[in-house]
């Protein structure tokens, strides 16, 4: 185990995702110890959240232990637990077991959570996906309202069972409805004896006027299309006015739903609000140019968690690739400080691309000024999702499932468990 020395600075990681992680491996050969904390024991691959909810994968199949990934870092101790608060001032935080760790040096990067911009009594009725107990509790949902449906005993309770309604039409959104359009029609095909599962309606509630509104909108006319031909059900246009138990209203008109699922919004992590400085709107802290908190140098924060503004005047996207670069740029802030240098350089986003999948051999995909749809942009999708995924058994599974997925349907991780 290693355990911090007086003769060399401890740095404190809050945050196993995309940003802590890569922040923490970026620090492997440097003379400092560090401890990363999180509450959950793995790293997950979020992009690929929504297959473990729509029972494509296996949770493990996307999720990796971080004492695992980190094993051969000898400088880093993985410690789970969940930070209650930060005393900037006595430079320690605090766990809710009870424990304080002093720091030298401190990253945040807890993320975002998920924001019913200010209606949290939809929050039971409208699940988000964000975590392993999201997507699982996601997938017992989905199953069991074709259960609940083939038990029906009149055809309004029914047909309230097999509308399943997504609010919010980004990435997440848009693979969400369109995966579920596809285990209706295909995967569960012949396996009810009282009802078609193919009749089942996926309606993608959007408030805006288009789906996927961060592409160009050539490509979101084109994802809309691709969505419609899977039998999904675009509504745009009107924001969700209420959500119950037995379903939303939207437009002055109710529409009966079991299943509501929000993809709609999200807030960062409570914990920047802990650091007594100023917040934007959505909860991130507002960093200077090389992502430190404003008075203090020693104090990182990354990641869904930073408020950064690009040359243009547009954020930093919050996605996976933006966490990582922030996180690899903290790492070299970091090994500056600790070799007594300064190092004070900007944080500049590479903006690589944006990509989306919509279904079966469809997605599109604005990589940089280049715009893909259809079949070619899904082999991309695929490819680089793959790229991406940490350890080889994980590659490996993740194909085998998809190419499985692929030519017969099939999805593999349909089990629900009794709550």
């Amino acid at each position: 185990m290693n355990v911090p020395t007086a003769s060399r600075p401890h740095l404190v990681v809050v945050g196993g995702g995309f940003a802590g992680l890569w922040c923490t491996r970026a620090l492997a050969s440097a003379a400092v110890d560090i401890t990363l904390i999180d509450r959950a024991n793995h790293h997950l691959f979020q992009p690929l959240l929504y297959q473990v909810a729509t029972a494509g994968l296996a949770a493990a199949d996307i999720a990796a232990p971080l004492r695992h990934i980190l094993r051969k870092q000898a400088n880093v101790t993985v410690r789970w637990g969940e930070v209650t608060g930060v005393d900037v001032a006595g430079r320690a935080v605090a766990l809710t077991d009870g424990a304080a760790l002093e720091y030298d040096y401190l990253v945040l990067a807890t993320g975002a959570a998920h924001s019913y911009f200010g209606r949290d009594d939809w929050a039971p009725f409208a699940p988000g996906l964000k975590t392993l107990d999201d997507a699982l509790e996601l997938r017992r949902r989905i199953l069991l309202a074709f259960e609940h449906a083939e038990n029906a005993t009149s055809t309004a309770e029914r047909d309230a069972w097999l509308t399943f309604a997504i609010v919010g039409g980004g990435p997440t959104g848009v693979e969400l409805a369109g995966t579920l359009s596809e285990i209706a029609r295909h995967t569960l095909k012949d396996e009810f004896r009282h009802i078609d599962p193919s009749r089942a309606r996926v309606q993608l509630l959007e408030a805006g006027p288009r789906v996927l509104a961060s592409f160009p909108p050539s490509l979101s006319e084109k994802a809309e299309r691709q969505l419609c031909e899977l039998g999904v059900e675009v509504l745009s246009g009107s924001p969700v006015e209420a959500i119950d138990s037995d379903g939303y209203v939207r437009a002055g008109e109710r529409v009966p739903s079991r299943t509501v699922i929000w993809a709609a919004g999200v807030a960062a992590s409570r914990l920047g609000g802990l650091l007594g400085v100023p917040l934007d709107r959505a909860g991130r802290v507002i960093v200077q140019p090389d992502l430190s908190v404003p008075g203090h140098p020693e104090v990182f924060v990354a990641g869904d968690l930073a408020a950064v503004t690009q040359p243009d005047g547009k954020p930093v996207p919050g996605i996976a690739p933006a966490a990582k670069q922030m996180g690899r740029h903290v790492a070299r802030a970091l090994r500056a400080r600790v070799d007594g240098r300064r190092d004070d350089a900007p944080f500049a986003y590479k903006d690589y691309g944006n990509l989306a999948t919509v279904g079966r051999r469809a997605a599109v995909v604005d990589l940089r000024g280049l715009k893909l749809s259809g079949l070619l942009a899904w082999w991309f999708w695929l490819g680089a999702h793959l790229f991406f995924l940490i350890g080889f058994r994980n590659r490996f599974v993740v194909l085998t499932n998809w190419a499985w997925a692929y030519w017969t349907y099939q999805r593999n991780a349909r089990v629900v468990f009794r709550t």
